[in-house]
């Protein structure tokens, strides 16, 4: 029987802007928030293998091997490490990784950190940065990035279902409250429909930036980093940590085409679906047994899209639910409570940690006052890569 994995140590930089900082700098901060808080940051040397999320940091910053460069600074030798590429799913992935190292009976407590400086080179090279994941010849070489995928993915939507650019700024409304109250938030600003949406100005402040979508649609460009430790919570080794585990319930993983073209329905995001259910399955828990979640917004429309593929809502009716307020903090089903990638910000290589820190935070009780979801017994993170072709769902759950 494979070994219960929990995690028993969470660190996180607030995301933003860290041009004074390097790479190996911004993902030690989180590594050594995550060891002082589970307790071990003196044992460093006696963790079994450290793992590294991180898309593209040669391109970024210039620099690769970032695993072994971690290891150095934070002096660390010789504990093993290496780094996991999964496009914006690095992070995730990384730490499913660090779950089979431990249900393998090959690792006892295993570090994973995920981070990412984007903010050195320009929003453009950024963006185009970003756009390699797709496929060369049919996507790239095209001129498509992620924006416009996603502002053709938000079209058919509201062609299909009715979702109007209103519903779009209500979700910036709800993930801007939650990231203002989000020390980790790369924008810790609240804002309101009247700016976005409904006021005279609102065109100027909420600018297109892949029509449909527009800026208050569309997550920062961010720097960051996220570290969870995790343990065999089956192992003697559990009791060196002065914090009790939050369990990895499940954790799945799965792929769709890579050409969005070849999809027999481009608003169908199956690997999304598949990820979940294989999570749910693991955990033996359903979609009515989350308490809350954190889903990958890059795009605002991908909220409602991924809130239906993992079956909290029915397809074409998560917009409803924002209407009515059911995703906010205080709602049935609180979604994005850190502030989404919308508020809280997306280094690529680091959303997937972050995302599973938010799970443990909330889990344990430790949100900021306003910000913490009353009683969760089950939390739900879906790390989402290139434009859903590879996606990491993860259910994290309070013993």
């Amino acid at each position: 029987m494979a070994a219960r994995v929990g995690i028993v140590g969470i660190g996180h930089t607030r995301f933003g802007n860290s041009s004074e900082y390097d790479l190996a700098d911004v993902m030690a901060y989180a590594a050594t928030d995550a060891l002082q808080d589970a307790g071990y940051l003196e044992k460093r040397k006696e963790i079994d293998q450290v793992i590294v999320g991180n898309m593209a940091s040669g391109l970024f910053v210039h620099q690769s091997a970032v695993a072994s460069s971690l290891i150095s600074r934070m002096d660390m030798e010789p504990v093993p490490a290496e780094l996991v590429e999964n496009g914006p799913a690095s992070g995730a992935s990384a730490i499913k990784i660090g779950y089979m190292a431990i249900a393998s009976g090959m690792c006892d407590v295993v570090l994973v950190v995920g981070g990412e400086v984007m903010r050195k080179v320009s929003g453009w090279m950024a963006t185009d940065i970003v756009a390699t994941m797709l496929h060369q010849e049919a996507e790239y070489n095209m001129g498509l990035t992620l924006p416009s995928f996603g502002g053709m993915f938000t079209r058919l939507y509201m062609e299909k279902y009715g979702l109007t650019e209103r519903d779009l700024a209500l979700l910036a409304v709800k993930n801007h409250d939650n990231g203002a109250k989000n020390k980790y938030a790369h924008i810790q600003a609240p804002v309101n429909i009247e700016a976005i949406a409904d006021g005279p100005e609102a065109e100027v402040v909420n600018n297109y930036v892949a029509e449909p979508l527009r800026m208050y649609s569309t997550c920062p460009v961010s720097d960051g980093a996220a570290a969870v430790l995790l343990v065999n919570m089956d192992s003697p080794r559990v009791k060196d940590f002065k914090k009790k585990p939050i369990r990895i319930a499940g954790i799945a993983s799965a792929t769709d085409t890579h050409c969005v073209h070849n999809r027999t329905d481009p608003l169908h995001l199956n690997a999304v679906r598949i990820a979940a259910e294989k999570a749910y399955k693991m955990a033996g828990v359903g979609p009515k047994d989350i308490s809350f979640a954190e889903l990958h917004d890059a795009f605002s429309i991908l909220e409602l899209a991924i809130s239906e593929e993992v079956g909290f809502f029915e397809r074409g009716k998560s917009y409803l639910a924002v209407r009515n307020g059911e995703t906010r903090i205080d709602g049935r089903l609180p979604i994005n409570t850190s502030g989404g990638l919308k508020s809280k910000g997306h280094p690529v290589g680091a959303t997937g940690v972050s995302q599973v820190v938010e799970l443990v935070r909330q889990l344990r009780g430790e949100a900021e006052p306003g910000r913490q979801v009353k009683d969760p017994k089950y939390g739900m993170a879906v790390n989402f890569g290139g434009f859903g072709n590879n996606v990491v769902a993860v259910i994290c759950a309070k013993e």
